[in-house]
C-alpha cells in the first residue's frame, strides 16, 4: 500500500530540517506556502507537523508559525518513537552501515519458541541471526524472526541489503507499530564472539526486544537486538497530553 500523503510531507520535511535546509530556531514555509507547495489540505499537512512536533523537530508557535527546534545527536543513537530500520539510523547518524547474515534458516516454532517470540505454536517463521556494523565496527546482534505467509520470498541477499526496504517497496507492505521492551542482560558467549566485547570489560549489554505488526493487524516480526553498551543510546521526545 502506498504510504498517506501526511507520511510522504513528513518524511520530506523531516528531512530537509536534517539536512539543514532549515537552520536551527528557524521558522519552516508558512501553513499557506506548504499547502501549495504539497498540493494537501490543511487537516494533512498539520497532521504531518503533529508528527514533527512528537518527534521533537519542530515547535508550534500560535501566531508566529512552526520553529525547526532540531538538534542533531553527535552520539550513535537509535529512536524509540518510531519503527526505523537499520540503514536508514545508520543514514540518519551519518555513518557507513554494512550487515552481515550469520545465519539464515526456516524453524516450525515449537511451544517453546511460540512462548519466546510470540508467534503461535506451529508457526512457520525465518530465523536469522545477522550482525550490524557502522563504519565497520560490531554494534548490533539481531535474532529476527519474520512470519513466513507474511514475509514470502525472504533471501539472505535481501536480509544483507534491507529487509524494511524488501518489505515495503516489493511486497508493498504497511508497517504499522512495534511494541518494545528494553532489557539489561548477561552477555552471551555468541555477544562476546561477534561484537568484539572484553568480559572484563562489560558483564552486560543492553536488549531490545519488538513485536512488530503490519496494517492487517498481523504480527508479522520479533526480533531481539543485542546492543554494544558502550555504543547503546536509544532517544525520544515526551510530550505531556
Amino acid at each position: 500500500m502506498p504510504k498517506a500523503i501526511y507520511q510522504v510531507i513528513y518524511r520530506d520535511l523531516k528531512e530537509k530540517i536534517e539536512n539543514d535546509e532549515f537552520a536551527y530556531q528557524e521558522l519552516l514555509p508558512s501553513e499557506h506556502q506548504l499547502i501549495q507547495k504539497y498540493k494537501c489540505s490543511r487537516n494533512t499537512l498539520r497532521r504531518a507537523i503533529g508528527c514533527l512536533v512528537t518527534d521533537g523537530y519542530v515547535q508550534t508557535m500560535q501566531g508566529k508559525g512552526v520553529r525547526n527546534i532540531y538538534r542533531p545527536i553527535e552520539q550513535t543513537s537509535f529512536t524509540i518513537g518510531e519503527i526505523e530500520s537499520f540503514r536508514e539510523s545508520a543514514a540518519r547518524n551519518g555513518l557507513t552501515p554494512r550487515t552481515r547474515v550469520l545465519l539464515f534458516a526456516e524453524l516450525t516454532l515449537d511451544e517453546r519458541q511460540a512462548a519466546h517470540t510470540g508467534f503461535p505454536v506451529g508457526a512457520e517463521v525465518y530465523y536469522l541471526q545477522r550482525l550490524h556494523y557502522l563504519d565497520e565496527l560490531p554494534l548490533i546482534l539481531n535474532h529476527n524472526y519474520f512470519l513466513k505467509e507474511a514475509v514470502p520470498g525472504l533471501t539472505k541477499e535481501i536480509a544483507e541489503n534491507s529487509i524494511y526496504d524488501y518489505l515495503e517497496n516489493t511486497l508493498h507492505m504497511t508497517i504499522v507499530n512495534s511494541r518494545r521492551v528494553m532489557t539489561v542482560e548477561k552477555i552471551t558467549e555468541i555477544d562476546e564472539k561477534y561484537l568484539k566485547l572484553n568480559v572484563d570489560d562489560y558483564n552486560c549489554l543492553a536488549v531490545v526486544s519488538s513485536h512488530t505488526y503490519n496494517s492487517d493487524g498481523t504480527m508479522f516480526e520479533y526480533t531481539q537486538s543485542r546492543h554494544r553498551p558502550d555504543y547503546f543510546r536509544f532517544y525520544d521526545n515526551a510530550v505531556r497530553r
